[in-house]
């Protein structure tokens, strides 16, 4: 379709309270920094953004932080951070691959704001143009609180299969390295923990594939993000018996090397466990999921239940990948099992643990993530914990 196409949406009094899309376009699309804009006040706020050709997109508001949240079938947002920016509404900007074949890009905003007008025209190259207006307190929370569209969102656990679990056969691992897409994880010399991680994860999975007594499934595959709630989902479709989540991240303050074998608590074991799993969660928060659920009394005494029988079970698997990434000479954190709230392992029924293989902020675990060597004999010490913890759950089970 040539000319100009205006996005049929309703007034703007209904605009700051619905999540709007756009007709069905395809293509893959580069951004145009230098004439792209975000500009206003605090009480408006202007989003142009400049796209080499139309497609597919869509947005809403989200709360807790306040955010604008904008998908974009196929957008390269590698110069989103030349987009000049001028008042200060916009507190903090996001962009980057949300899911396979789509991309989002996520503005920070200082106070509670709906959309007053959302458009794409579509002659030639694209021009996307959303205007936000000062709201209400009430007005942005029954904005924010409105449930995506069926098609817009993500699977819900649900909706996936389960696997049943039986016994016997190869022991299903489920694989989750940590951050990517939207959300690189920590950062330094131009090595981002997302890009560690899946390589490392990828090179597991051959290895625990070819060995022949695994049966793998990723989280991702690729650099895309995948929210923390669905890396759960996808744990529990897969039927899997042990969840194991890497990542290597940064901490700011005082020294830490080595690697960590963490399991759940609402007690962090320490402050900077705290820290970084406020921050693991805050990453995706500020992608655009909010995680947030309240339990209802039911489920949450059922998942107590299933917690009674998993949490011993946890621990055996952490002793286990601890003793064996000890056992192969392999550096390890001055604690090396420790407890955090990960929200990624708060599965009450599957096993799970997060192994923080080493720390970017430090120079020394950095050149060890990046030797051959030093992951091949981690993963060699993964896969023989993991063994080891299976042939014990199995017979402590059978008891």
């Amino acid at each position: 379709m040539r000319g100009l196409l205006r996005l049929a949406l309703l007034c703007a009094a209904l605009l700051g309270a619905l999540p709007v899309w756009a007709q069905d376009l395809s293509a893959l699309a580069r951004l145009d920094p230098a004439a792209s804009s975000i500009t206003g006040d605090a009480d408006e706020v202007t989003v142009t953004l400049a796209i080499s050709q139309p497609v597919p997109w869509r947005v809403r508001i989200l709360d807790d932080p306040p955010r604008l949240v904008m998908d974009f079938r196929e957008v390269d947002w590698s110069d989103a951070g030349r987009i000049a920016r001028s008042g200060d509404a916009v507190t903090d900007l996001r962009a980057g691959v949300f899911r396979a074949g789509w991309s989002r890009l996520v503005l920070e905003l200082s106070g509670p704001f709906t959309v007053q007008q959302a458009g794409m025209q579509t002659a030639g190259a694209a021009r996307v143009t959303v205007r936000l207006a000062k709201a209400s307190h009430g007005a942005f929370t029954a904005a924010a609180a409105l449930p995506e569209p069926p098609e817009w969102a993500l699977p819900e656990p649900s909706a996936l299969p389960v696997v049943a679990d039986e016994s016997g056969g190869p022991l299903r691992v489920v694989l989750d390295p940590g951050h990517g897409g939207i959300d690189p994880g920590a950062e330094r010399d131009g090595q981002s923990e997302a890009s560690l991680m899946l390589s490392f994860a990828r090179e597991l999975k051959e290895r625990m594939i070819r060995e022949g007594d695994f049966a793998v499934t990723m989280t991702r595959e690729e650099d895309v993000f995948v929210p923390l709630e669905t890396r759960i989902s996808i744990a529990r479709a897969a039927g899997a018996q042990v969840f194991v989540s890497l990542h290597a991240d940064a901490i700011a303050e005082g020294e830490a090397t080595g690697a960590t074998v963490y399991t759940l608590s609402d007690e962090a074991s320490d402050e900077a466990s705290r820290t970084l799993a406020e921050r693991h969660d805050r990453d995706d928060l500020l992608s655009g999921v909010d995680l947030t659920r309240q339990d209802d009394l039911v489920a949450t005494i059922l998942m107590d239940m299933a917690r009674t029988d998993t949490t011993p079970r946890i621990d055996r698997l952490a002793g286990a990948l601890a003793a064996a990434i000890q056992a192969a000479g392999v550096k390890m954190h001055r604690h090396p099992i420790q407890q955090a709230g990960f929200s990624v392992l708060k599965s009450p029924d599957i096993p799970s643990v997060l192994l923080e293989l080493g720390f970017l902020s430090s120079g020394s675990d950095l050149k060890r993530l990046n030797d051959p060597a030093w992951r091949d004999q981690m993963q060699g010490a993964i896969i023989a914990g993991l063994r080891d913890w299976h042939a014990a759950d199995q017979a402590l089970r059978k008891q």
